[in-house]
């Protein structure tokens, strides 16, 4: 059976408005959050990158000088 981008796009819809409607918002994100495969190794990641930002930093970066 094929089925068209338009269908899928339909379904998704109608599913995610059956959860909200069903468990609420908050339930509909934490039963979507169990089916969600995460990527990377957060705990590994999160020490990776744990350089102090100053506040040159973050005005560099707002100002695009990143």
């Amino acid at each position: 059976m094929a089925v068209t981008v338009r269908e899928l796009e339909r379904i998704r819809r109608e599913g995610l408005k059956a959860l909200k409607d069903k468990l609420g918002v908050e339930g509909m994100i934490k039963f979507i959050q169990m089916y969600s495969d995460g990527k990377g190794d957060y705990t590994k990641e999160k020490y990776e990158n744990n350089k102090e930002l100053t506040i040159e930093d973050f005005e560099n970066y707002i100002a695009g000088d990143n």
